[in-house]
């Protein structure tokens, strides 16, 4: 892959795994905070915690996804009219949880090409996502 390549397709991973990261925060806040449920908080900590690690068994860092980071001239990080169509506490744990496993597809379809045994890290999560919604 060219390096400029490279760069965009880490740019992708940088994204997804920070939408992963907040997605994951709202729903283990929820959890702590509205529903005193240590069993759940723990597990989207857990989860939040082994998704770190899958990245960092990529060759590349966390400061080399980060440098490739363009926020300022991102053309999609403007508000949709659904990401302020908020009622309730469901509505936000229910955007928050679609948002990490959304992440979690892409950063598992992305790492194929880096390294497959972290896409796999990724893939296990996002089921791991799935019944952790379910609960």
């Amino acid at each position: 892959m060219s390096k400029d390549l490279n760069k965009k397709i880490y740019r992708i991973l940088d994204a997804n795994f920070n939408r992963l990261k907040e997605g994951l925060r709202v729903g283990e806040e929820v959890c702590r905070f509205l529903l005193d449920n240590d069993y759940l908080t723990r597990r989207f900590k857990t989860i939040r915690h082994k998704s770190s690690d899958a990245l960092k068994a990529l060759p590349l860092g966390f400061k080399e996804i980060a440098k490739s980071r363009d926020s300022e001239s991102d053309v999609g990080k403007g508000y949709s009219k659904l990401e302020l169509d908020r009622k309730n506490i469901l509505d936000i744990f229910s955007a928050n949880i679609q948002r990490a496993k959304e992440s979690l597809r892409v950063l598992e379809e992305f790492t194929k090409i880096i390294n497959p045994n972290v896409s796999l890290k990724f893939k296990a999560l996002r089921y791991e996502i799935y019944s952790l919604e379910k609960d």
